[in-house]
């Protein structure tokens, strides 16, 4: 009990102390909303016209509400497949900050567990990545909502928990990076690496479905993708019945959802959704097996220190 009280209050502590920084909370929150002003300005009519390129010839007696919602549905999931691990690493700055000002080791000397030290540190990012998760959730169904919203309950629910497990994924793979890194030019170039990078190479930002086959395959072997696979499926599979009801024959209904990723294939076959979840569930599992290992190795050799 003492242990969980001690974690609780470091964790308390580690939030606090990223709160208290406005710009840091700021550029944390104003980095996803950003994105979607940017989708919204001078993508989203980009998008679209594609789309109605796509169905020239098929019946047109659709709503402009469902050209409308299955866009800003493919832009808030790829928003949000980014940001569970962009903001990760902003917040776990924190942890450089305290090895650069020397609070670790003042905390160190403290009369504390090093396992509560590190468990705080984890908990309190992914805590403040899925506040600021969570509220780009809301501003993107806010924006859908406006633009046409074809989401089930079921599938809002399970889009919740696609954030939840996204942001333990980016918490994670965060902590193990900033293990590595010991000042702010460090994190800073890393962040700005991933956010940069990892939009593409998890099929954020541009489909997998437009990938030269090689690469396509190439990138879905790693997990990042399939977390934005499973946001995908959950953000616009409920449009596939609207289409077909729209005139669009089943098929081409089909190529639609296909062509922004709603379906991933895995060198020509579907990946249904159940292994979507066994894959991420691994990836977080190796993560934190490795974000364990590291701070076991390292607390044994101080100790022998």
């Amino acid at each position: 009990m003492n242990k969980i009280k001690q974690t609780a209050a470091f964790t308390a502590r580690n939030m606090k102390v990223f709160f208290k920084d406005k710009g840091a909370v700021i550029g944390a929150l104003m980095a996803p909303l950003v994105i979607l002003l940017l989708y919204i300005l001078f993508l989203h009519n980009v998008l679209k016209s594609t789309f109605e390129t796509n169905v020239q010839g098929m019946p047109t007696a659709f709503d402009d509400k469902l050209i409308n919602g299955y866009i800003a549905s493919f832009e808030v999931s790829s928003i949000l497949a980014v940001c569970c691990v962009t903001v990760a690493f902003v917040v776990n700055m924190i942890m450089v900050e305290d090895r650069i000002t020397g609070v670790r080791a003042d905390i160190n000397i403290a009369p504390v567990s090093k396992s509560v030290v590190v468990l705080g540190y984890f908990l309190s990012t992914a805590a403040v990545t899925l506040v600021v998760c969570f509220i780009t959730l809301a501003a993107g169904f806010s924006y859908i909502a406006v633009m046409g919203w074809y989401i089930s309950a079921g599938n809002a629910f399970l889009i919740i928990l696609d954030v939840i497990i996204a942001t333990l994924f980016g918490t994670a793979f965060s902590s193990v990076v900033v293990q590595f890194l010991k000042s702010r030019g460090a994190i800073n170039a890393v962040s700005t690496v991933v956010s940069t990078v990892y939009g593409f190479i998890c099929g954020a930002y541009y489909p997998i479905s437009q990938f030269a086959k090689g690469i396509a395959n190439a990138v879905m072997c790693l997990p990042g993708t399939y977390f934005t696979a499973l946001l995908r499926s959950h953000f616009m599979s409920g449009f596939y019945q609207p289409f077909v009801d729209a005139g669009i024959p089943t098929d081409s209904a089909t190529e639609i959802l296909d062509s922004l990723d709603a379906n991933v294939y895995f060198f020509g076959s579907q990946v249904p959704t159940w292994a979507m979840y066994v894959v991420s569930a691994c990836s977080i599992a190796v993560l934190l097996g490795a974000f364990i290992l590291i701070n076991v190795v390292r607390i044994k050799k101080k100790k022998k220190a």
